[in-house]
């Protein structure tokens, strides 16, 4: 039980310290590192690979252009922004290190190694000065982070201006009949396969209940605004299982 003098924050359906949650999700992504890319397969039946190939289209990665990929783990944004820019760097960073081993495993790595950086890093407290990069994306992670609020401000010191945040991140379906089937789906297949595949139901029974936790669509377009950022929008993918929220440092 938390400390009532504490602040205390969620994790998953659990009330937990602030301080635990950091703690807590490098649990969660320690333990299902070498098996993400094909839990994502599984969890999305593949249509995560045509979110992110979204959000690129939308991005439009320019020669040249630095990248700043928060919760990259093992890669996948940093290697697509990469080949669509056809040059230009990207720093992936990850509050989990193991995350950050299975990507540097993976064959698009070896290609791009002269292109790339590995971090190990909080998106709340960013180990980089202002005005750095030109592109800041953050895919499936900002809902783990402790508190949103504090990422999406780093977000924006460190873009340079001109710079460009994308975050794409499951939320919710504005149909109420819709919604529902899909929690039966997620409560109940998701963590069955979690046990399957990675021998870890625990870990994707958190996962689910941190979707359901995550603001909706205009409330994280209102956190957005909040940090400064101009121009910002959203598009739902998949009727709003997932969805992508754009912005820009004016």
């Amino acid at each position: 039980m938390a400390d009532e003098n504490q602040s205390t924050t969620h994790f998953g359906f659990q009330d937990v310290p602030e301080h635990e949650k950091a703690g807590r999700v490098q649990g969660v992504f320690s333990s299902v590192a070498s098996k993400y890319d094909v839990m994502n397969d599984a969890m999305s039946l593949g249509i995560h690979r045509l979110w992110k190939d979204a959000m690129m289209d939308w991005l439009a990665p320019r020669p040249g252009q630095k990248l700043l990929d928060v919760a990259g783990g093992t890669g996948d944004i940093s290697f697509r922004f990469l080949k669509r820019a056809g040059r230009g760097h990207a720093t992936v960073l990850d509050l989990t290190e193991p995350m950050l081993i299975e990507g540097r495993k993976r064959a698009e790595a070896n290609a791009m190694s002269d292109s790339l950086d590995w971090v190990v890093g909080d998106a709340m407290n960013l180990p980089f000065e202002n005005n750095t990069f030109d592109v800041y994306t953050i895919s499936f992670g900002i809902r783990n982070v402790t508190r949103p609020q504090e990422a999406l401000n780093e977000a924006f010191r460190v873009l340079r201006p001109g710079g460009r945040l994308m975050v794409l991140e499951f939320s919710q379906i504005p149909n109420e009949m819709m919604q529902k089937v899909y929690d039966l789906y997620s409560f109940n297949i998701i963590p069955r396969l979690g046990q399957a595949i990675a021998n870890d139901r625990d870990s994707y029974q958190y996962l689910v209940e941190s979707i359901r936790k995550f603001p909706d669509q205009d409330t994280f377009l209102g956190m957005v605004r909040q940090a400064g950022f101009e121009n910002a929008k959203y598009r739902n993918l998949s009727m709003g299982i997932a969805c992508l929220h754009s912005g820009w440092k004016i």
